[in-house]
């Protein structure tokens, strides 16, 4: 027998793994029972936090990158802003029109015009058919032309409540029935046309002017109109610092809006009219 030889039943020797027995695994691996330390150096295991992970902020967190659509809340949000701003630009372009149609309006009266063929008074406001009586009488006029009266009211009766005497002026007198500036000024081209006038002095208040002349430029174009504006007691002239006044005046910028976008409309659609017939073979 050798030296190299093992001797018989000798058991052959096991190298010992110190992580593999207990205390191996306190010596050689840092322990994490309940009650031990870790080792200086040694760190601690990380507790995964799914909301930093591309995942768990897919799951958790709302996802604003592009492409992808906001919460219904923040689409509101920027629609209520840009509803906000855009009401905010209209009431300043309202405000400017307003001061603008403002300057329009007349202060004073200015009526340096010669005699015309026909005066033209609208109803619905104080001395207004005064004024075109005075107009009459002072013969700046041929005719008179009462546009608005109550249906049933004949001229006799009108000037009898305009303290005037009948017998001088009622041939000259004629009356309309128009229940607004519209009708005013259709009934009016109506009368202007029967008579052959192509003159005339528009007898109205100040406030209402403006959308006056618009009317009737528009229903009478033929025919050149001078404003003879009255100035009633209870419209003040600084509109700003009254509210019944500034009402008013408001109302009637509305209204002038209205009109002015009607007869464009309407003149754009009659020239596209024009246009297409006049392009037919």
């Amino acid at each position: 027998m050798t030296d190299d030889a093992a001797p018989s039943g000798a058991q052959a020797l096991k190298t010992e793994n110190p992580a593999a027995s207990p205390e191996g695994s306190a010596r050689g691996a840092p322990g994490l029972s309940p009650g031990r330390r870790a080792p200086p150096g040694a760190q601690a295991p990380k507790t995964e936090n799914p909301a930093a992970s591309p995942e768990g902020s897919a799951r958790g967190a709302p996802d604003l990158s592009p492409g992808r659509h906001a919460p219904p809340g923040a689409r509101f949000s920027r629609l209520a802003r840009a509803g906000a701003l855009l009401g905010l630009l209209i009431a300043l372009l309202w405000l400017a029109g307003l001061a603008r149609f403002a300057t329009l309006i007349p202060d004073r009266l200015a009526d340096d015009a010669g005699p015309t063929d026909a005066v033209v008074v609208l109803t619905g406001g104080s001395g207004r058919l005064d004024a075109g009586l005075d107009l009459l009488v002072r013969e700046r006029a041929r005719k008179l032309f009462v546009s608005g009266v109550y249906r049933g009211l004949d001229v006799q009766r009108l000037l009898r409540l305009a303290r005037r005497d009948t017998a001088e002026i009622e041939a000259r007198v004629a009356l309309g029935n128009a229940v607004n500036t519209i009708a005013n000024a259709r009934e009016t081209a109506a009368w202007m046309k029967a008579e052959g006038f192509r003159s005339l002095r528009l007898v109205t208040g100040a406030y209402h002017m403006p959308r006056s002349l618009l009317e009737f430029r528009h229903a009478i174009p033929e025919a050149t109109v001078f404003p003879h504006p009255v100035f009633p007691d209870h419209v003040k002239a600084e509109w700003w610092a009254w509210p019944g006044t500034l009402g008013l005046v408001a109302s009637e910028y509305n209204k002038f809006l209205f009109a002015w976008v009607r007869h464009r409309v309407t003149d754009a659609a009659a020239s596209l009219g024009g246009a297409w017939s006049g392009g037919r073979p």
